[in-house]
């Protein structure tokens, strides 16, 4: 039996659902998922095997100017995705007409790979609106396949998914065929925290927020998480715990649902809050953080 094996490396503008698209293949929710710009910081991979296939999919941030060290750090894991791509996915919302960065936009319309050039949100779009759009990327992206899709709703998703399958390269699997991500628990432990708290808290405190998991004791019938908040301003961990600790009690409580749905075991977490001044521009932090290879 022939065996297929590719990575299948999913790129676009920040909030055009490349995570919903990722998790819909994959069948968990390994990436954020909130209606917040930049919400994906890192590149995340999420494992689909068949008998005779497996597609190692790779969700990346937003395409953004980066404004700080971290941004720089965010687009580094995008360049990396053209780098070991056997598949490029290039999603677009309608309405967009062009990618944030001309450099990066020349390269998907160099690549010497296959492209599928994904419509999403159609669901928002008339059909006039839709065929025009559609002309339009085949026109800007030549060397793409385009499809209208719509992440959310699960609109083409099949379709696109065996598309995929047909154009992997022949090869050994890259993962053992259980693997689901090459993410450990406490990277999910974290990614969790930071979605509730891009729910739940406005303006830039999502954004200067990182967590850092220091516990992870698994048991037969519960895990026993401790983590810890890092902010950069006193006035920031003010905001987090809330008067009499209500933000973070919700935050904990939203996080425990979430991981025990996840991980399919009774939960027991703890949050502190600490001070981490201006680390989204220190380089020894964000290397401590898994951000910063530079």
């Amino acid at each position: 039996m022939v065996h297929k094996a590719g990575f299948v490396n999913i790129i676009g503008n920040p909030n055009v659902g490349k995570s919903t698209l990722m998790n819909a293949f994959v069948g968990e929710r390994l990436s954020i998922i909130t209606s917040k710009a930049q919400t994906t910081r890192h590149r995340i991979l999420g494992i689909v095997n068949g008998e005779d296939f497996q597609i190692v999919f790779s969700d990346t941030p937003g395409i953004i100017k980066p404004a700080y060290e971290l941004q720089n750090s965010m687009m580094d894991f995008v360049k990396s995705a053209f780098e070991d791509a056997d598949i490029l996915v290039y999603m677009v919302e309608t309405g967009e007409k062009e990618l944030k960065d001309e450099a990066f936009f020349n390269k998907i319309i160099r690549a010497k790979i296959p492209v599928l050039l994904l419509l999403n949100k159609i669901d928002k779009s008339t059909q006039e609106q839709l065929e025009e759009q559609m002309d339009l990327w085949k026109e800007k992206v030549p060397n793409a396949e385009v499809y209208p899709i719509s992440a959310l709703e699960n609109f083409n998703v099949a379709n696109i998914f065996s598309r995929i399958v047909e154009l992997l390269p022949e090869s050994p699997p890259y993962y053992p065929k259980d693997a689901l991500t090459d993410k450990p628990e406490r990277f999910f432990v974290n990614e969790t925290i930071r979605e509730k708290i891009l729910i739940n808290y406005d303006k830039e405190i999502p954004y200067a927020v990182e967590i850092e998991t220091e516990e992870f004791i698994e048991d037969d019938d519960i895990i026993r998480i401790k983590s810890v908040i890092m902010v950069e301003r006193d006035t920031q961990k003010g905001i987090i715990i809330g008067h009499k600790g209500a933000a973070i009690k919700k935050v904990g409580i939203q996080a425990r649902e979430a991981l025990e749905k996840f991980f399919g075991k009774q939960i027991h977490i703890e949050m502190f809050v600490k001070v981490n001044k201006d680390w989204r521009n220190n380089a020894y932090q964000l290397r401590r953080f898994g951000y910063n290879n530079r």
